[in-house]
């Protein structure tokens, strides 16, 4: 049988692109998804209807259950058996995990540790995992850098994600299973989330309705565009982390370990203030929007920005597309997808 690649949140924003930039490079995918209501299962089914439309179903097995049911995740491995696998699979949203905390408990905690289990009970060859740039909380200190303390979180999201690659780091170091986790920095593009700003703004904008635009505009974001985001994640799968043969626990570098385990952001390093972002989207979807200021919400930050030379240096690749012509792609999609 043909090595397999695992995807759990198949069906998800970075989930789904995953699955067809690695078909088109002529791999076998399984896809887990649960089709929660956190958002519109509708884009879900779509996003996998556009896949099996690609696909037409070759080499591609997609299976609906969450990752916290430990039965299903072991049934699944042992009749899969999957040789590198990339969990994608959370409860996201930072302003949701204040209101519902146990669903990421469950989702990001629990669901990561049948993930684990099972890739260290099944020999994985590589397991890429999805980290968060939210794991810097209140640090101010810009642009981030994995070698940075990320001890402040400032929303239980961000300790979930903390707590992944902690948990990551200590089955690496167990079973030397190698592990690389990636901090993404604001994803947008087309299929987006719809509880994210891009699309928020875009239906706003579109209806005549105001945005809200919190921190009175104030804020700066390393919007990353999805298909930097994709080519990253393609290249850490086929480039398991190794141990770091200088490693110094007298003076260790958060980053790498003697285990083989790693962490890079993954962010477009080009920070742009949100009310710029707003009038590009404004450009591109060729209408004015409605502004309507608010204070800053719990559980947010105020700007973020990415050092992705560890990246770079790992896998030759850095983001590079501009916000301006990423947002002309996203707008094309959206007024497609939903107003054609």
């Amino acid at each position: 049988m043909k090595d397999s690649f695992l995807i759990t949140g198949a069906a998800g924003f970075i989930g789904a692109a995953l699955v067809k930039k690695l078909i088109k490079n002529g791999e076998r995918v399984i896809g887990i998804d649960n089709l929660n209501n956190y958002y519109d299962p509708g884009l879900k089914k779509a996003r996998l209807e556009e896949i099996n439309s690609i696909t037409k179903y070759s080499n591609w097995n997609f299976h609906q259950f969450s990752i916290e049911n430990k039965d299903c995740i072991e049934e699944l491995f042992k009749q899969e058996k999957p040789k590198v696998v990339i969990n994608l699979a959370a409860q996201a949203g930072v302003r949701y995990s204040i209101e519902n905390p146990s669903a990421y408990i469950q989702a990001n905690i629990v669901g990561f540790n049948n993930i684990l289990e099972s890739c260290q009970q099944n020999q994985i060859e590589n397991l890429v995992y999805a980290s968060s740039s939210s794991v810097y909380g209140g640090n101010r200190n810009l642009p981030f850098h994995e070698k940075q303390a990320v001890n402040h979180p400032v929303s239980l999201y961000a300790a979930t994600k903390k707590a992944n690659e902690l948990m990551a780091h200590t089955y690496s170091h167990l079973y030397k299973l190698p592990c690389t986790g990636l901090r993404f920095f604001t994803v947008y593009g087309p299929w987006g989330r719809p509880d994210m700003a891009p699309m928020l703004f875009a239906k706003a904008i579109l209806d005549g309705k105001p945005i809200k635009v919190f921190n009175n505009g104030d804020m700066k974001r390393d919007f990353t565009y999805i298909d930097d985001i994709i080519e990253g994640v393609f290249r850490c799968c086929y480039k398991p982390a190794t141990e770091n043969q200088n490693f110094d626990p007298l003076n260790p570098d958060p980053s790498t370990a003697a285990a083989p385990h790693r962490i890079f952001n993954i962010g477009n390093s080009n920070p742009t203030e949100l009310m710029k972002f707003i009038e590009v989207l404004e450009n591109t979807l060729g209408k004015k929007a409605e502004k309507s200021f608010h204070p800053m919400q719990d559980g947010d930050v105020v700007a973020t920005a990415a050092d992705t030379s560890a990246l770079e240096a790992w896998i030759n690749f850095r983001p590079s597309i501009k916000i301006e012509e990423g947002l002309k792609k996203f707008s094309e999609w959206y007024k497609y997808f939903y107003y054609d």
